[in-house]
């Protein structure tokens, strides 16, 4: 059994317009845009960073805005809903503002004895805010977001899949613990992490296939401290029968990638070097960030970019 994960990282989407995608994330749930850089694979297109205020692992949503895209359709074989966590009696507050802002499918309930509201993205991502601890985590508190009620990261995610027992199995490897389940859906939660440890996963067995674009998630990703433990949970995971990427520099965490059985795509990254390693703390997510091998063709680069305001 893997020993080395800590929990998520980050979660990574698609988007339709990069302008809207950055005044939802920052101006309507108050989080902060900690690094704005490329796609590595495809320079034209943003990859948009948004959490606390250094970027702590287990509370960065990323993006990327692909302008054109067309809108994902719902299903099994994806991240069906990102969670966040906020303080205790937040979710009055969080209720009335994103009503106030238009936000749509606001459903309140409540899931193993957690309190949810749940809503839409502008591209219709599938999102929760779930009252939980704190456990040490701070809210980065933009846009009038009181400290009391800001979002503190996330609580985890939930996969939709038609048969959840080779997930289960995988997610066992990995060091989660299956505690309980409701209907449908079964919680695993691994210990000894960040604070982002819940996985949940829900079986509807006669769903369509998800099909990807604008309000996806691309990938989930899963945390470990540094590159050796990622060498080991790679070789981990190979010797299992898993096709595993090499390891990829990401110049804020190194990554490897894997597709699961139900379809959803795992990366594990490390939590070094860091958001902070070519900005200081008060300037994060100000300055466009190129890949060094991108670095010259910047001009061509910005002028493919459409313009974010802050």
């Amino acid at each position: 059994m893997i020993t080395q994960i800590k929990g998520l990282h980050h979660v990574t989407s698609m988007a339709s317009a990069a302008q809207q995608n950055n005044d939802f994330f920052t101006r309507t749930l108050g989080l902060r845009r900690v690094k704005k850089t490329v796609n590595f694979d495809a320079p034209d297109v943003y990859h948009l960073y948004y959490g606390d205020e250094v970027g702590t692992p287990g509370s960065v949503m990323t993006y990327f805005p692909f302008g054109d895209v067309g809108r994902g359709t719902r299903g099994t074989g994806e991240v069906g809903v990102t969670e966040f966590a906020v303080p205790q009696g937040a979710l009055g507050y969080w209720s009335d503002r994103l009503a106030g802002q238009g936000v749509s499918g606001l459903h309140q309930d409540a899931l193993f004895g957690e309190a949810r509201l749940q809503f839409e993205g502008p591209d219709g991502d599938s999102f929760a805010l779930v009252e939980s601890p704190s456990r040490e985590r701070f809210a980065w508190t933009g846009n009038g977001v009181p400290q009391d009620a800001g979002i503190l990261g996330f609580r985890g995610a939930r996969f939709r899949l038609r048969d959840t027992a080779a997930t289960a199995e995988l997610l066992t490897f990995m060091g989660y613990k299956k505690s309980e389940t409701s209907g449908a859906i079964s919680r695993f939660v691994i210990e000894g992490g960040n604070a982002a440890d819940t996985i949940d996963l829900e079986e509807v067995p006669g769903a369509r296939t998800a099909g990807q674009g604008a309000g996806s998630v691309h990938h989930i990703a899963f945390a470990v401290e540094n590159r050796a433990a990622q060498l080991e949970v790679r070789q981990a995971l190979m010797d299992t029968g898993y096709q595993v990427t090499p390891v990829i520099d990401r110049d804020y965490f190194w990554a490897i990638y894997f597709r699961t059985p139900g379809g959803v795509l795992f990366e594990i990254a490390t939590n070094e070097p860091g958001f902070d390693r070519d900005e200081d703390t008060a300037h994060l997510g100000e300055a466009l960030k190129l890949p060094t091998r991108y670095e010259p063709f910047r001009d061509k680069i910005e002028s493919l970019l459409p313009p974010i305001a802050a």
